[in-house]
């Protein structure tokens, strides 16, 4: 599976999956298709996106071809459970 077919197919889940699975998926793919996390840190209160910035700022030095593979693998894991 290639890392376009898994992004495609994750849209497709049937169920929600929990907020850390979404944020390890988000997170994954920001580094694959931008790189290094390249905004300014949310503010405190915006819980939202402090949690998407501090996911995708994890990643921090992951290349894009490693986080697209991490993608690839986590969207086989969690599949079987929300597709």
């Amino acid at each position: 599976m290639d890392f376009d077919t898994a992004t495609e197919k994750m849209k497709a889940f049937t169920k929600t999956p929990p907020d850390n699975v979404i944020l390890e998926l988000y997170s994954l793919y920001k580094q694959s298709t931008v790189g290094d996390c390249n905004i300014e840190q949310p503010v405190a209160l915006d819980l939202k996106d402090k949690a998407k910035w501090n996911a995708w700022n994890e990643k921090k030095g992951m290349s894009q071809d490693d986080a697209r593979a991490a993608y690839i693998a986590a969207y086989e894991k969690y599949a079987p459970l929300y597709a």
